[in-house]
């Protein structure tokens, strides 16, 4: 939904002779544009921005197109206003910075630009550059909208078939989703065509959904491509037909999208609209399959089971089973759970097979509640037990005894006398929570944020969660602010998560102390405050809460919210560190290397990096490798620090990347090899290291470890040049 506009198509001829349309149908003349830029003309200083940003009648100069872009800013110019903030926003010709970009958003937006208008909407809607406000983003999109811009019809749309800082208006949505549509805005056909088949905001009318997905499948939209053939295959809108439905799914398969490519599999399964092909059926599900798709990976390890146009192979279609079970497929899970009670595919394990059996029979299904009968019965991956405790307990549950039900349903969540069944924990939980026991609604709010004992489903965790908060328990406050802040079975709201974090830390709860304190130095859903947050993150930290002792010792070391004190810094650091925590080593390493608040000390660096990168810290590990390789703390070691640099570089660190480059250039602690070097810096240069960059350029120049060829060292010499790398230019300059 986050398109910004500052095409050269999106502004169209004015009154003014100096406008984009005129460089486009070459009825221009660069002198006599810069003559009147230079005169003060804000047009033309405009449209000058636009010829150095695109390259126009001159080569790009990003630093030059700001610079007029700002002579015609500072006249009004809303359209330069508008082009200005993109250029903060990508940073072109200037440091990059979100909060110029929505400056001068608005700058343009108030002067009407209609692309102001919708960036500046964006910047709203996802908390680029200003506080996210999805009320001020309605009001740029509906702004941008009723000027006839069609991104923002479309998102205005969204926001009133979603209800974004509104009530939701299903009419309205279709308004503008129409408006968007005739425009040719593919996702709002789309939408617009959803609208109809579903009867949303419309009557219901397949002929017109279908009308809208074929606009929409002429862009190109594989989202249309798999419902037309959804309309097709149901004859809705259009007449059953197979073949065209298997069609339209293939379009959807080739260009990856999972449902399309599980349907036209169906399709070659059991011959509907094509030839009954098992070996292509197979090839379609496994492509499905491979992207998460449930029903496809399942489909598959049937497949493999069974032997269908692939050799018969009891372990892939377990395997295959598993990812399906893992993502709730009931189908899946009963076979899984066979699989592991009959040892087909993999190692015998009653538990395991009793897991899955749990699962599906959670789900209704009667051969899972029989096969789970069975382990029951015969102890096989449970316990076989009944305990006069339990007897007692369920006499009491059974006459509505609150704590009894909450007892009961503890012993069959823990299996403690009586056999671990999740499903009837639930019910005893459940009945407790009904009259009203704080912590039977906490844990009933548990197992449906878990799906523990009963399907997910995040709404009613948070209903469950209201109820115990609302009496006060400090946990459940707490996991209704988590709810709140993740958007997970309740409107996504900072403030109210704010509301709760602070009810849970008043009363102790130290992670509520923690996240109450996030919401201070972030400013989320509180006015930013680092001396709250500092508060908060001592409470907690004095808990023993490891983040936010490192974010404590953050703050006393920049000196945030609190007087800067290196020596409080690194006593805090130090905790955090001693929990294990990687960020807080690699601090007092870093701290231990610069001398920052301790005497410097390489062999204390050396020490703290080694615990972090050991976790895996690339931060660490880089630097790891840089002492190996120096011998500063250490005794110096280059096939170690080669070492160290690779497990950075294999994490993405760039500065690693090219240090593996250098190191395999060079023969330094690796055998020389110039083909890997390369590799290496080509990742780190894809990344946008100058010098990986320019070494990139010297081995396609020289030929090493590449064919030697003179465009690409260009390019990469070029790519490095455009960062001020001298080497770099000067080699522009030699080859000419």
């Amino acid at each position: 939904m986050k398109r910004n506009s500052n095409t050269p198509e999106t502004e169209a001829a004015g009154s003014s002779k100096f406008n984009r349309v005129s460089v486009l149908k070459n009825d221009f003349s660069m002198n006599e544009c810069r003559a009147a830029a230079e005169q003060g003309d804000a047009d033309a200083q405009d449209l000058l921005g636009d010829c150095y940003q695109y390259g126009w009648h001159v080569h790009k100069d990003y630093a030059a197109a700001v610079e007029w872009y700002e002579k015609a800013s500072a006249q009004g110019h809303a359209a330069a206003q508008r082009s200005l903030g993109w250029c903060y926003e990508n940073g072109y010709g200037v440091k990059q910075s979100a909060e110029k970009a929505a400056y001068w958003y608005r700058k343009g937006a108030e002067g009407g630009d209609a692309d102001a208008q919708h960036n500046l909407a964006n910047c709203y809607n996802y908390g680029t550059g200003v506080e996210k406000d999805l009320s001020e983003a309605l009001k740029w999109y509906r702004m941008a909208a009723e000027q006839g811009h069609e991104w923002s019809q479309y998102n205005l749309g969204v926001f009133c078939e979603k209800g974004y800082a509104m009530e939701k208006n299903l009419e309205e949505a279709v308004k503008w989703y129409t408006a968007s549509a005739e425009q040719g805005f593919v996702d709002a056909q789309f939408n617009l065509g959803n609208c109809y088949f579903n009867g949303m905001g419309v009557d219901q009318d397949y002929e017109k959904a279908v009308e809208w997905y074929e606009k929409a499948a002429r862009h190109d939209s594989v989202h249309a491509f798999c419902q037309l053939g959804v309309c097709y295959a149901e004859g809705k809108g259009v007449s059953q037909n197979f073949t065209a439905a298997a069609g339209w799914y293939e379009m959807a398969a080739e260009q990856g999208d999972a449902i399309g490519q599980y349907n036209l599999a169906s399709c070659y399964y059991d011959g509907k609209g094509v030839e009954q092909d098992y070996k292509k059926a197979v090839e379609w599900y496994y492509k499905s399959a491979e992207q998460g798709d449930a029903d496809a990976q399942f489909t598959l390890g049937f497949c493999y089971s069974q032997g269908i146009a692939v050799k018969q192979d009891f372990a892939k279609a377990a395997q295959w089973y598993e990812k399906a079970a893992e993502q709730g497929s009931l189908n899946a899970q009963y076979n899984l759970a066979r699989c592991y009670k009959d040892g087909c595919g993999v190692e015998q394990d009653y538990e395991r097979a009793v897991k899955w059996y749990t699962k599906a029979a959670e789900q209704g299904d009667a051969w899972a509640q029989t096969d789970l009968g069975w382990c029951y019965e015969k102890g096989m991956g449970v316990a076989q037990d009944l305990s006069l405790a339990v007897e007692l307990c369920r006499k009491a549950a059974e006459q509505g005894h609150d704590q009894a039900q909450y007892n009961l349903a503890l012993y069959y969540e823990k299996g403690r006398g009586v056999e671990q069944d999740d499903a009837q924990a639930v019910v005893w939980y459940e009945k407790a929570a009904e009259q009203g026991l704080v912590n039977g609604q906490y844990e009933m709010g548990c197992r449906y944020r878990d799906g523990s004992g009963v399907s997910q489903d995040y709404g009613k965790a948070v209903e469950w969660f209201r109820k115990a908060a609302e009496q006060g328990l400090s946990d459940a406050q707490f996991s209704l602010g988590i709810r709140y802040e993740s958007g997970q079975g309740v409107k996504q709201d900072d403030a109210q998560a704010a509301v709760w974090y602070r009810k849970a830390a008043e009363q102790g709860h130290m992670n509520g102390q923690y996240r109450l304190a996030l919401c201070y130095y972030w400013a989320r859903g509180l006015k930013q405050d680092y001396e709250e947050a500092v508060r908060w993150y001592e409470k907690a930290a004095g808990q023993g809460h490891m983040e936010a002792q490192y974010n404590l010792a953050c703050c006393c070391k920049k000196g945030k919210g609190t007087h800067q004190d290196y020596d409080r810094a690194m006593e805090w650091f130090t905790r955090a560190a001693e929990q294990g925590y990687a960020d807080a080593q690699y601090n007092i390493g870093f701290m231990y290397k610069n001398g920052e608040g301790v005497e410097q000390d390489s062999e204390e660096a050396v020490k703290w990096y080694q615990k972090a990168a050991e976790q895996g810290h690339m931060e660490a590990q880089n630097g790891l490798g840089y002492f190996y390789k120096t011998g500063e703390g250490v005794e110096q070691d280059k096939a170690k620090s080669f070492g160290w640099y690779k497990k950075a570089a294999e994490q993405g660190h760039m500065s690693a990347q090219l240090n593996v480059g250098f190191c395999y250039i060079t023969g330094s602690g690796v055998k020389q090899n110039d083909a890997n070097a390369v590799k290496w810096f080509t990742k780190s240069a894809e990344q946008g290291s100058e010098f990986a960059q320019l070494n990139l350029g010297i081995c396609y120049e020289a030929g090493r470890g590449v064919e030697p060829d003179t465009d690409i060292a260009l390019e990469w010499y070029q790519k490095a040049a455009e960062q001020g790398n001298q080497k770099a230019l000067a080699a522009l300059d030699r080859l000419g």
